[in-house]
């Protein structure tokens, strides 16, 4: 068959609002604010040939890829407040009856475009990476990651955790 071995790109949109506030931040973005993102997920694989297989000729079911990033951020993040766990607005915050997101990290664009690369990468099947997302927080500013930048920063993070 002349299809095989070759590598193909699919990209899904998603779309979510959330709100957070950077801590210890010297401008506006220090106040709770929101956004609403635009998250772009570009995986890669070889589309399946088994001839038999519902899903023949795909790399991924765009359902599936779908189910994927809602169960591991569109759930998570959607109408959340994303805060730090070192803000002093925290005790306040876990006051109120609202969805609150803690996380370890600063919660900027590029913080959390690290976090859904790890959730996202873990859930994919096997055959299939994820090369590409891409996090617009307003209409002309977006932050981007890519596999082939990160290739080392898993084994890095392996060896600096070992000696901790």
């Amino acid at each position: 068959m002349y299809f095989c071995f070759m590598k193909i790109r699919l990209t899904k949109e998603f779309n979510f609002e959330m709100s957070h506030a950077l801590h210890n931040y010297d401008g506006l973005c220090k106040n709770i604010h929101g956004h609403s993102y635009r998250l772009f997920v570009t995986i890669k694989g070889e589309p399946i040939t088994d001839v038999l297989s519902p899903k023949n000729g795909m790399v991924m079911d765009f359902g599936e890829l779908k189910s994927i990033v809602y169960s591991q951020i569109i759930d998570k993040f959607d109408h959340a407040l994303v805060i730090p766990f070192n803000s002093e607005m925290l005790s306040h915050l876990k006051q109120c009856n609202t969805k609150l997101v803690i996380t370890q990290y600063q919660p900027t664009c590029e913080n959390l475009l690290i976090d859904f690369s790890k959730g996202i990468s873990l859930s994919l099947p096997h055959g299939v990476e994820l090369v590409r997302l891409c996090l617009y927080e307003t209409a002309n500013s977006y932050a981007e990651w890519f596999a082939e930048d990160n290739q080392f920063s898993d084994l890095k993070e392996k060896i600096i955790n070992k000696f901790i």
